[in-house]
């Protein structure tokens, strides 16, 4: 059996209304079965009806850089290593290089005419379709979460295609709204310069969120991938009053993670300029 253009846009449908904007991870191989057209057909089918697609497009393993000399903020989800480390290259938003975990259909929008990626050397985040321009424009050095927010602002939809909540970047901006720090992290940007920039930290708890996101989402099954859509803005609200309610809300089962100990206990310490 082979997933057709039609059940594609059918499914869309159902979950992401005319126009709107959509934030998007997905795992291609959870189709179980061929999909006529590849991931092309897949972002096909979301930017059908005038809607805009926004994805992750992380950079950190190749413009990402260890914390420069003498910058060791504490409760920050790391350990620093002493010696060389990696130097990273000179992030542009033309398209370059994404992390290879970040999967087959990011590659393929940043690749469209008309993509828009935002201004970030490690967390960066692409667009196509008539909102693309506007999505990706706050985002900074400074601000790793504009273009989240800015489809919150616009009534947008999360959607996860054979994903769970451990892949759901908005519940990092939940955490920061309940009060977190992000980590801190550096990058270097377009003219050489290391600059310090905001990060998640571990996502692998996030599933526990599943009882407050539920009266909000809404499923489709296309092949054997199970499809999840949340409104961006109320599952920004939900997570984040959960988070803030009980910290330990969003702690994965290892006992010994760094990250989650770190962000528990509220994120770094100490003030470092951003970008």
């Amino acid at each position: 059996m082979t997933i057709t253009s039609r059940q594609l846009v059918e499914a869309v449908d159902a979950l992401v209304p005319v126009g709107g904007p959509v934030l998007v991870h997905a795992s291609l191989r959870s189709f179980g079965e061929p999909v006529e057209g590849g991931a092309d057909a897949v972002l096909d089918a979301l930017l059908s009806r005038g809607r805009t697609v926004l994805v992750p497009s992380f950079s950190h393993s190749h413009c990402g850089t260890w914390a420069p000399e003498g910058v060791r903020p504490e409760r920050n989800g790391v350990l620093y290593a002493d010696g060389p480390g990696p130097v990273g290259v000179p992030y542009t938003t033309d398209h370059g290089p994404i992390d290879p975990d970040m999967g087959t259909f990011p590659a393929t929008l940043i690749g469209r005419d008309g993509a828009h990626r935002g201004d970030h050397p490690t967390g960066s985040f692409a667009a196509v379709g008539p909102l693309a321009a506007e999505l990706v424009a706050p985002q900074s050095p400074a601000d790793v979460h504009g273009p989240l927010r800015a489809l919150a602002e616009r009534d947008g939809t999360v959607l996860l295609l054979g994903v769970g909540l451990n892949r759901m970047t908005p519940l990092h901006l939940a955490e920061q709204l309940a009060g977190r720090r992000l980590f801190l992290r550096w990058g270097r940007v377009a003219d050489g310069r290391v600059v310090t920039v905001e990060a998640g930290g571990c996502s692998e708890g996030f599933p526990r969120l599943e009882p407050v996101l539920r009266p909000y989402a809404r499923t489709v099954s296309v092949g054997a991938s199970r499809w999840t859509a949340h409104p961006m803005a109320r599952a920004l609200a939900a997570a984040s009053a959960a988070i803030a309610a009980d910290p330990e809300a969003t702690r994965c089962a290892d006992p010994d993670c760094r990250r989650c100990r770190d962000a528990v206990a509220g994120g770094p310490l100490g003030t470092f300029p951003l970008g």
